[in-house]
């Protein structure tokens, strides 16, 4: 298991976590609750009834074990650490309560905070794991299609967020990746509009931010539609959005930090006079969760690799006037990088 190497790298013995996206990507686990240690010699997995039918199809662990009350303190009485001393713990997903319980049941292991140890391997995704992104993808584009024959003037934000939600399901996705965004009109300068009960007018841009789960990897997608007609000002602010993504998408190639990426995007929208309406990053990573490694941002201090799956998403939003935002997924790869997304992107008047 490659996450040894990065323990013994951190004078670690052993490593614990009860997070999902963890969980599912040492383990194969697809539940809500569980324990997994990963120990010198072994990697030991544990959940409660309700589950034990299940991880006997999906976990892989050298043992397992099914418990009623606390799986910490199972797992102590099953001697996980036997052969360790210092354990590592996920920081930002280890609640006190949890590192207090740790602690008291295994007396004398030291737990270490450890950060994006098992984000940084998930970061680099095997051919499986693209394909399901990739088939993620094929569903939301599929939705997406579907839904410029129900955008029109009149509907309410939160009806095309409802037909979101069914036609990811209806199409074989697990679920919405995330609450999608429909954002219109002069809502549509909030990057993160949830939908609302507002309905769309003509002459109005309409911001489409949404995704799906399909065996247990999100796709995301955004698109901005006008609806009826765009003025000179929306076309000419899409035009520019939609070349600065491109210039994003063209750059992008394993080797280059992140940040450096960013700036492509940014760079641009500045000497357009635009910069200082493009206030997020330009992308993240993607895969078992949907912000995941490596961060694309002027803050960023990753470099992408090949295999990385990332969103490119540039955006420009004028405060009482409206909003674009155009996003893709792609993979990175040796000589620049492959989109996983195919939804048009030539400005749409429905």
């Amino acid at each position: 298991m490659r996450l040894r190497s990065s323990l013994t790298a951190l004078g670690l013995d052993s490593f614990v976590t009860t997070y999902g996206p963890s969980l599912r990507y040492l383990t194969g686990y697809s539940g809500s609750h569980g324990i997994c240690i990963v120990a010198p010699e072994r990697v030991v997995f544990g959940t409660d009834f309700r589950y034990a039918s299940q991880i006997e199809t999906e976990v892989v662990a050298d043992a397992t074990f099914i418990q009623r009350g606390s799986l910490v303190a199972a797992a102590a009485g099953k001697k996980s650490f036997a052969a360790g001393k210092k354990a590592g713990i996920e920081a930002e997903h280890c609640p006190v309560s949890l590192l207090s319980e740790l602690r008291s049941s295994f007396g004398r292991i030291k737990f270490r905070e450890t950060s994006g140890l098992v984000e940084e391997l998930a970061s680099i995704k095997e051919p499986a794991e693209i394909e399901c992104i990739r088939q993620a993808a094929a569903i939301t584009d599929s939705v997406f299609t579907a839904l410029l024959g129900v955008i029109k003037p009149g509907i309410a934000e939160c009806e095309i967020a409802g037909e979101i939600s069914f036609l990811h399901r209806q199409r074989g996705a697990e679920g919405d990746a995330f609450e999608s965004i429909v954002a219109s009109g002069v809502r549509g300068s909030l990057p993160h509009g949830r939908a609302s009960t507002k309905k769309i007018a003509a002459g109005e841009f309409v911001t489409l931010d949404f995704g799906c789960l399909y065996r247990g990897y999100n796709s995301d997608l955004t698109r901005t539609i006008a609806v009826g007609s765009a003025s000179r000002e929306m076309r000419r602010v899409y035009r520019l959005v939609l070349d600065a993504q491109r210039r994003a998408i063209d750059a992008a190639r394993s080797g280059m930090a992140a940040r450096s990426l960013d700036r492509v995007a940014r760079g641009y929208l500045q000497k357009q006079g635009y910069g200082k309406y493009f206030g997020h990053g330009l992308g993240h990573g993607l895969g078992l969760e949907v912000h995941a490694y490596p961060k694309v941002s002027a803050i960023s201090t990753h470099t992408l690799q090949e295999g990385n799956v990332v969103t490119i998403e540039p955006g420009v939003y004028l405060p009482g006037k409206f909003g674009i935002r155009i996003e893709d997924d792609v993979v990175i790869n040796r000589n620049g990088c492959t989109l996983l997304t195919s939804s048009p992107k030539q400005l749409l008047i429905l």
